[in-house]
């Protein structure tokens, strides 16, 4: 490009940015969608970027592939029922150091390392995630009773991007492995945000799954049910739709599913108007 292009460019993202800007955008990072390291800095250079130019950054990430691999290494199989993990204590503590520790803080790091200000919290930190036990099959898996949001609120009135691990405790202390989809969810709409964006390893809703040129740009949350229905949303893609669909009915205003494998996904759809995966509307 040239540099008058490259101007060109930069004019043209104005509006985007100032439609965006002061505002809050959560980002849900899937662990799928981290395993690749260079694309991995690519992402939170977007994220950086989008910070940058005034745009208020939650990232609330996932770490699946992690946590699978370690209980491989331990000798433990993973198991999941209806998309979730089966958690007993010793998988329980073993999310807490992969999510909190390794992933969570290794995003924290790499931000660093680009030139940008994050501090991880867990959900534990501050009772921001509060949970209870959803059913006795899962075992740990927590269902979400309450966000408190002070904790994130402060940290980007600071200036910092909070990079949030996915635990959650009761009133007793005991932590609980939450789902991503659902706590970057309830984390979007106690935040009041803009937009909700989740990052995954798919391009997006598409009619035929063996052809990407049928990716559906824009579906209205009533159309939704009927796409399961018709079985063009399957598998473990539902529960991620119907949190897409909790987000926008309790206030967030757009919901994004991208592709993370594609480098600058997030830009491409926040500061240009040709859109790259799916949104959700009211």
């Amino acid at each position: 490009m040239t540099t008058e292009q490259r101007a060109e460019v930069l004019i043209q993202a104005l509006p985007n940015i100032k439609a965006y800007s002061q505002k809050i955008v959560v980002i849900k990072y899937g662990g799928n969608a981290m395993i690749n390291e260079e694309l991995k800095r690519a992402v939170m250079g977007d994220l950086l970027l989008l910070q940058l130019v005034g745009v208020k950054v939650v990232l609330v990430h996932g770490g699946g592939p992690e946590i699978s691999d370690l209980l491989s290494k331990i000798g433990k199989k993973s198991e999941f029922i209806d998309g979730l993990r089966v958690t007993d204590a010793e998988t329980a503590e073993i999310v807490q150091m992969v999510l909190a520790g390794k992933v969570g803080k290794s995003l924290v790091s790499l931000i660093q390392s680009i030139g940008g200000k994050a501090i991880g919290l867990c959900g534990m930190d501050g009772h921001m995630i509060e949970a209870e036990k959803m059913d006795d099959i899962h075992g740990y898996v927590g269902e979400i009773t309450k966000i408190n949001t002070e904790p994130i609120l402060d940290l980007l009135e600071k200036g910092y991007m909070p990079v949030i691990s996915t635990v959650g405790c009761d009133s007793e202390g005991n932590a609980y492995n939450i789902n991503a989809d659902t706590a970057a969810a309830q984390i979007a709409s106690s935040l009041g945000a803009e937009s909700l964006i989740s990052m995954t390893d798919t391009r997006g809703i598409l009619r035929d799954q063996s052809d990407e040129s049928t990716l559906i740009s824009v579906i209205p949350v009533s159309e939704a049910p009927q796409l399961i229905r018709d079985g063009i949303i399957s598998g473990g893609m539902i529960p991620k739709i119907e949190c897409c669909i909790e987000a926008i009915r309790r206030g967030v205003h757009k919901v994004f599913i991208l592709d993370g494998r594609v480098p600058h996904a997030i830009l491409i759809e926040c500061l240009t108007d040709g859109g790259f995966g799916t949104m959700f509307t009211e």
